[in-house]
């Protein structure tokens, strides 16, 4: 997860497993060894133990026997992102160089050639909006976007303007190029400018590991279950460790991928299911928001994204809770499904934190799929979290097998059609993700 164990008795356990085979103990703890293992590196995205990962996880999904994504050759969803670094700019405004200080660019393009007439977007960020938030939010445009910036901002502007000029803009994906200019006190009226620059551009090689099962009667429909398989690498030692291993964070929850994967082959869903790793969830959501604009969000029903289901919530034994529950009937679902067990779902009880916006579920539900986090984490509390400490010898394996027992017993009416959750109101998340 981003910065910004229960054992069921036996005669609860027939309840989740009458569909079928029940999720292995064994097969939990192979896989989630596996993933948070020393040798892994901590999968810091863009290091060599994340491509590890990946091809651990690419096997797996051959052994079950998923397809890759339609159009698709293989289970790797590949893509970039950028580093890039200002070269040379020039800025005219009413038929007058200004230094180039008063300009920053984000995007792709090595150059750019603009002036007045160039068909553009226009933006602005007035004197009183938060610069931080409309810059992140204006990053995203999907067209060419010229933002006047007013002179109030002009410390925080130069803030980014000196950054880029030392360390360049890291890890940017193929968006719009936008060019921010920062207005003078001077400028009550802009009749015309040009703006030139060049930039040097470094990509940098991603992919998801995503596979599906092609559903037996609506299989334009599709279902997500999804984790992220990567962490944040190698830290500062403590106690002579210095690897980060990720085993809550997120290898339990790519396990449950996995192991939900194999159960649903088993158990062929009428609806297709797509199962999906993530890169790039600790550095900014990168895979799952390449992952989104990859599919018609209006044909994905649900996603169910997993993520730290490694040790006992706060409700204690049969339990995990949701985040974003109050969004959609999604949990209510899922509750029902789950009636005649002492399993229960819970509204996310830390909403001060933000979950809901801090993991792969964001980008989707931001364009109104029902998409939602399913943990256990006790994150206001819990020590272990983003430290060397998060390893295997800290995981509860009956807790994590019962959990996932659980999701593939609360999603059966959605994956098999009878049930479709109500959509997220995209205009109560789209300016926070």
């Amino acid at each position: 997860m981003r910065k910004y164990y229960f054992a069921l008795p036996a005669l609860c356990l027939i309840s989740l497993i009458a569909q079928g085979q029940q999720i292995k103990k064994t097969e939990v703890k192979r896989i989630l060894s596996t993933l948070a293992a020393d040798d892994m590196e901590g999968r810091a995205t863009f290091q060599p133990g994340a491509e590890k990962a990946a091809v651990f996880l690419e096997k797996e999904f051959a052994n079950v026997g998923l397809q890759p994504l339609k159009g698709d050759n293989d289970f790797r969803q590949s893509f970039s992102r950028y580093d890039t670094k200002p070269v040379r700019q020039d800025l005219i405004v009413n038929g007058q160089p200004v230094s180039s200080d008063r300009a920053f660019i984000t995007g792709i393009e090595p150059s750019i050639n603009w002036t007045q007439d160039t068909k553009l977007e226009t933006a602005t960020i007035g004197a009183t909006d938060n610069f931080d938030v409309k810059v992140r939010e204006l990053k995203r445009s999907e067209t060419p976007t010229i933002v006047w910036v007013d002179s109030e901002h002009s410390e925080k502007f130069g803030q980014y303007v000196k950054a880029l000029k030392q360390h360049g803009a890291e890890k940017q994906d193929s968006t719009a190029t936008v060019a921010f200019v920062l207005r003078a006190t001077a400028d009550r009226e802009i009749d015309n400018w040009s703006l030139e620059a060049k930039q040097q551009v470094t990509p940098f090689s991603l992919f998801n590991i995503a596979g599906m099962i092609t559903g037996t009667g609506k299989p334009d429909e599709y279902v997500i279950f999804s984790g992220h398989y990567d962490h944040i690498g190698i830290l500062k030692p403590v106690e002579q460790d210095s690897i980060a291993n990720g085993a809550d964070d997120d290898a339990s929850g790519v396990t449950a991928v996995v192991l939900l994967a194999k159960y649903f082959k088993e158990h062929p869903p009428v609806r297709s299911i797509l199962f999906v790793a993530f890169t790039g969830e600790e550095i900014g959501g990168f895979g799952s928001r390449y992952f989104s604009r990859q599919l018609d969000p209006e044909k994905i029903v649900a996603m169910f994204n997993i993520e730290m289901i490694g040790k006992e919530s706060k409700f204690g034994k049969n339990s995990a809770f949701i985040t974003g529950y109050e969004r959609s009937n999604f949990g209510e679902i899922l509750g029902k499904n789950l009636a005649s067990s002492k399993f229960r779902f819970h509204p996310d009880p830390y909403p001060e934190q933000q979950l809901f916006y801090r993991s792969d579920n964001a980008t989707l539900a931001r364009l109104g799929v029902p998409a939602h986090t399913i943990s256990t984490t006790q994150i206001d509390k819990d020590t272990l979290y983003h430290s060397v400490k998060d390893e295997i010898s800290s995981m509860d394996f009956d807790n994590i097998t019962s959990i996932i027992q659980a999701i593939a017993t609360s999603a059966t009416s959605i994956v098999n059609g009878k049930d479709t959750p109500s959509r997220i109101d995209k205009a109560t998340v789209g300016g926070r993700l």
